[in-house]
């Protein structure tokens, strides 16, 4: 088993959560600790990198769904970037990508239509910005994840 590790950094366009290893019920407290420890203003984005995820059981996906709802008490996006396919595929299967903006490492992203800046906006089917803009969001979240492992790595 791998333990779970978190990671956290500020950007211009918002928090960065950058998560290595099991997600699941021994680890979802480590994750539900560092959300408490950002806070996305109104307009901002937090961004969930999980290119490091190795595993996720519904504690962790619990976890996921609080950290939108923060999220979008906040008036911010929320993005999961670099989730890795066999991933991808879970997520699909329990509806998460119904939820989320979501930006897989191959770089095709799929935006939520229902994670949006503004929860009180009257489409449910919206996020709020024009399709680009949705589209670049997860796309620079994606890149933003992606520059960011290459600088550590190395």
């Amino acid at each position: 088993m791998s333990e779970l590790r978190v990671a956290t950094r500020d950007t211009g366009t918002g928090p960065v959560l950058e998560v290595a290893g099991e997600l699941d019920f021994r680890t979802a407290s480590r994750l539900r600790e560092a959300l408490r420890s950002v806070a996305p203003l109104p307009g901002q984005r937090l961004v969930i990198d999980l290119a490091g995820l190795t595993a996720c059981d519904s504690s962790g996906i619990t976890v996921l769904l609080v950290a939108r709802n923060r999220a979008l008490e906040a008036r911010a996006g929320i993005v999961l970037a670099a989730v890795p396919d066999r991933l991808a595929r879970v997520f699909r299967i329990v509806g998460l990508d119904q939820v989320f903006a979501v930006s897989h490492p191959a770089g095709t992203d799929v935006p939520d239509p229902r994670a949006r800046a503004d929860p009180d906006a009257a489409d449910p089917d919206s996020t709020g910005l024009d399709p680009a803009a949705a589209d670049d969001a997860a796309a620079d979240a994606a890149a933003d994840a992606t520059a960011s492992r290459r600088r550590t790595d190395g």
